[in-house]
């Protein structure tokens, strides 16, 4: 695929950020664009490696090897037809995926993998401009009506194949605009949410219905929903966060990453004013429990709002900076990741269990913390406490960034007496059904807390199940 020779002639470059004194100031997108050219030759670097173990990382099934080839020979329409066969969006995928697919790229070997998620972005935004992507709804309706509950990826997902196979779809919000995780959760600075108002437009002038501000189980019940639509597919994800355990837990300056992230989001898209956010870094010594992509949205949120320092801490032991013997590739390498807003300016600390917050009056000021070390025996992993280790870390605020454990179980799932797993996530079967029947479900409400990527993925599947459903119906 692409040039045979390309890897060997083309060394891997990336787009790059914009510069760090600069992005700091303001929310909008950190990362930049290639020209037309350079990326182009980018695409000639995917080799014809025989196993395309590029699209085996990926859960969508992206066509990367013939898109890549198509973008290296400037034929940028037919790159997006083989995109879009596999991709609902590639504008959020190419944006904010960890890309797998570049972790299983033989060319990773090396460590020089091609570019492929910035590829996959250039081709749906060029798209988008030369107009390759306009409204086309079905050309013929089938009649039958279906609910998607939940309008995060999954949920986004579903109703648009739904939607493109003539079913007439109606995607219900709770909160006042769609978007779910996309919208509230990912920050600005890493998708725009005019970039979500793009494609959840197009959804609409499609004929997808949205209604915001429902919560199913409340607004509308789950037996209405029943009787008022054919099949449902609930896509609500996995919004139940994890939370800590420890003295002091309920001062006042302890606040889930969530809400605070969603505050900032609204605050940018005007719908709150900046007076009006609650939970704000500004002055503040701000430390975020909990290591992973949403500890350093807050890192990086925390930053934009002008705290006084940033510390991330991480009860897990630090990652290597290369791959591991066991994790070796084309697996997804479990190595040292420092984001954007990792190099924005801030500490970071791993093997460290928090015990206790401290403060006068209910308002936090600090909190105790005490290093950990960790054994591993048949790949369990064994926590023990370093003997005289503790001291205590200076906080105004500190956000818990550690994960979500389920989907909200009140309402809804409640209602339908839905069946649930060991980990308190809907329990489907291989056809994503429930144990109700015409109920499906699909995305972080199923898996647990996941990739965007893998929710779209879910979305898809789910999608292609109802639709048989409501065909042999």
């Amino acid at each position: 695929m692409a040039d045979i020779n390309g890897f060997l002639k083309i060394k891997r470059k990336e787009a790059g950020n914009r510069p760090l004194n600069e992005r700091i100031c303001d929310h909008s997108e950190v990362e930049q664009v290639l020209n037309s050219e350079d990326r182009m030759l980018q695409a000639s670097r995917c080799m014809d490696c025989g196993i395309p173990y590029c699209h085996w990382g990926c859960p969508v099934d992206n066509l990367i090897p013939e898109w890549n080839d198509l973008l290296y020979k400037g034929d940028w329409k037919g790159a997006y037809m083989r995109l879009a066969a596999t991709n609902n969006f590639p504008e959020f995928t190419g944006r904010i995926c960890p890309a797998p697919c570049e972790h299983a790229c033989v060319l990773n070997i090396n460590q020089e993998p091609v570019t492929i998620r910035e590829n996959e972005v250039a081709i749906i935004e060029r798209a988008f401009t030369e107009g390759y992507i306009k409204a086309e709804p079905p050309k013929f309706r089938t009649g039958k009506k279906v609910a998607v509950i939940g309008s995060g990826p999954a949920g986004m997902a579903a109703a648009d194949l739904l939607n493109k196979s003539g079913h007439l779809v109606t995607l219900f919000e709770k909160d006042e605009k769609a978007g779910g995780l996309l919208r509230f959760g990912i920050p600005d600075f890493k998708l725009s949410k005019a970039t979500v108002d793009r494609r959840l437009n197009l959804m609409v002038q499609e004929g997808v219905i949205i209604k915001t501000g429902t919560n199913i189980g409340k607004d509308i019940t789950g037996k209405e929903l029943l009787e008022q639509f054919d099949a449902i597919c609930i896509a609500i994800g996995a919004t139940h966060p994890r939370d800590l355990v420890a003295e002091g837990r309920d001062m006042n300056g302890i606040h889930f990453a969530m809400d605070f992230l969603s505050l900032q989001n609204r605050v940018n898209s005007g719908q709150i004013s900046v007076s009006a956010n609650h939970i704000t870094a500004e002055g503040k010594k701000v430390i975020v429990i909990g290591g992973g992509d949403t500890g350093s949205d807050c890192v990086g949120t925390a930053i934009r709002q002008k705290a006084s320092s940033v510390t991330q801490i991480e009860i897990m032991p630090k990652p290597p900076i290369t791959r591991a013997v066991n994790n070796p590739w084309p697996y997804f390498g479990k190595v040292l990741k420092t984001s954007t807003s990792h190099e924005e300016g801030c500490e970071r600390y791993w093997n460290l269990a928090t015990v206790k917050f401290h403060g006068p009056d209910n308002q936090l000021k600090g909190i105790e913390v005490e290093d950990v070390v960790w054994n591993v025996v048949n790949d369990k992993y064994t926590m023990l406490v370093v003997r005289d280790t503790r001291r205590i870390m200076d906080a105004d605020l500190v956000l818990l960034a550690m994960g979500f454990v389920h989907p909200a179980l009140d309402n809804l799932l409640s209602e339908l007496e839905l069946e649930l797993d060991q980990r308190k996530n809907i329990k489907v079967d291989q056809n994503h059904l429930t144990n109700r029947q015409k109920v499906f479900a699909a995305g972080d409400s199923v898996s647990g807390a996941t990739l965007v990527v893998n929710a779209i993925a879910s979305g898809r599947k789910a999608a292609k199940e109802m639709d048989l459903f409501l065909k042999n119906k």
